[in-house]
């Protein structure tokens, strides 16, 4: 018999912002059932369920540990449900209409030659509290040695197109051209059809049949330009994409300009009326100073954090939501909008702030509803690599002296205004800008964030910081 805690520390995987990551040769079948007997055995004794869903991204391994999962899940007695390739809101959404558990494979925007479990309670995202059980759980099992046949049920990616059809009317997007970037997301065979019974012509856009980590945070410059020729060359109105697990949006404008996803998150929250927001400390601070929510609370990165608000913002407000510099949207209750009821989706999601875009820019162009915001400018980036201590170790010498530390980057005439200390270091300078720099939860990746009143800017302080911080060894 194997213990899942033994097994788990000795694979040194570990949770990251949103889920366990590692490398896809640390994810063998024996550590795929440790997590998820792990994860069974905390709940069983707080809900009551016979059936665990299963689903995964597009990742060449992950059908393996998919099947891993669902040998353990047997193991346990249970049934497994396997929906396949779906985005990860879509197998939560329908787990959570079910109230059973499930679990999604996928490393969501990380190199295909990293992997992950995302997990799920019967209401919702598992939280930091949980993750830590998990790690530490003792549950025994036997040594996996054969797995089982996959076979695909469809229900949870047919609920998730009519969560969203039925909420708007079938012409909605009438006589508009939108362009699906499909790559390997784990929704491309949902988008399409669902864009189109809204009414919309849809240009399928770009497809792989190798995974493309996709991230909506960190837009490269060669899809930067490939939007504004799709733009130009197939008269789009909006481009619709997500990363690899389809939880992230990425959207573009008339012009085939990419929007930040905290933008969109704004836009989208304004649109539908939301009190409160819960949002990680990375997000603009247009969202703030736009004055269009009673009230906002800064949380650390990641969605269990995010989520972690919901409950006590949900004392005070009716409705609530948050969402994070990514895009992803959660929706934090059940609210009615456009005359009908949309259910809460305490996860990110990518489908729902796209289409509440959309139909604000029934009259008003995307452009122009952006314009209308605070010029607030956000860019980020980060080093791939680059590991995890050696971030550490960097912030550390940072947060002692933060001048100097900059001084030392190469910005003479700066000085930091204030620090916040919430995620990483933020400094925030006498003339406004801001710089933030953390490790990712991840992957071995020192991110940087840079906020300015000029988008040129922004893209010039995170470059310039990461261009410096990769010439030292260390900040002395």
């Amino acid at each position: 018999m194997l213990a899942s805690n033994e097994v788990i520390k000795e694979s040194r995987i570990q949770f990251g912002t949103s889920g366990a990551r590692g490398l896809v040769e640390q994810f063998t079948a024996n550590v795929c059932a440790a997590f998820t007997h792990a994860f069974i055995t905390s709940i069983q004794n707080q809900f009551d369920f016979k059936l665990v869903a299963i689903g995964i991204d597009n990742r060449p391994s992950s059908p393996a540990m998919a099947q891993a999962c669902i040998k353990a899940i047997q193991q346990l007695g249970l049934e497994a449900i396997y929906y396949g390739v779906l985005p990860t809101p879509a197998l939560a959404y329908t787990s959570m209409q079910d109230t059973i558990p499930c679990i999604m494979v996928t490393g969501s925007h990380i190199p295909f030659d990293r992997n992950g479990l995302k997990f799920y309670r019967p209401n919702g995202e598992i939280s930091k509290a949980d993750e830590y059980i998990i790690l530490n759980a003792t549950a025994e099992f036997e040594e996996i040695t054969d797995l089982p046949e996959l076979t695909i049920n469809n229900k949870a990616a047919v609920q998730y197109v009519e969560r969203y059809t039925s909420l708007f009317n079938n012409q909605m997007l009438a006589g508009k051209r939108i362009g699906i970037y499909e790559h390997s997301s784990a929704g491309r065979d949902l988008y399409a059809p669902m864009f189109e019974a809204l009414g919309a012509e849809v240009i399928a856009l770009e497809r792989s049949n190798e995974f493309v980590p996709i991230d909506t945070e960190a837009v490269s410059e060669v899809d930067k330009k490939k939007a504004k020729i799709w733009s130009k060359d197939y008269n789009l109105d909006f481009i619709f994409s997500t990363d690899g697990d389809g939880d992230r949006p990425l959207v573009a404008d008339e012009n085939g300009d990419w929007l930040r996803g905290d933008i969109l998150g704004l836009l989208c929250a304004d649109a539908m009326n939301i009190e409160a927001l819960a949002l990680p400390v990375s997000c603009n601070t247009a969202i703030e100073s736009c004055k269009r929510f009673n009230h906002v609370t800064r949380t650390k990165i990641g969605s269990p954090y995010v989520i972690a608000e919901f409950d006590i913002l949900s004392e005070s407000y009716q409705s609530v939501a948050g969402f994070e510099a990514n895009g992803g949207f959660l929706l934090g209750s059940d609210m009615k909008f456009n005359d009908k009821t949309i259910k809460a989706l305490p996860t990110r999601d990518a489908v729902l702030p796209a289409l509440i875009l959309l139909f604000a820019a029934k009259e008003i162009p995307i452009y122009k509803l952006v314009n209308a915001l605070p010029q607030r400018f956000t860019y980020s980036n980060r080093i791939q690599d680059f590991s995890t201590k050696k971030s550490i170790q960097i912030l550390n010498e940072a947060k002692a002296i933060p001048d100097m530390f900059l001084s030392k980057l190469g910005f003479e005439d700066v000085d930091v205004r204030t620090i916040d200390l919430t995620d990483g270091l933020r400094m925030i300078l006498l003339n406004n800008d801001i710089i933030h720099l953390r490790p990712s939860g991840n992957a071995p990746e020192l991110r940087c964030y840079a906020e300015s009143f000029d988008a040129k800017k922004a893209k010039i302080l995170v470059d310039n910081i990461l261009n410096n911080i990769q010439k030292f060894k260390s900040i002395k």
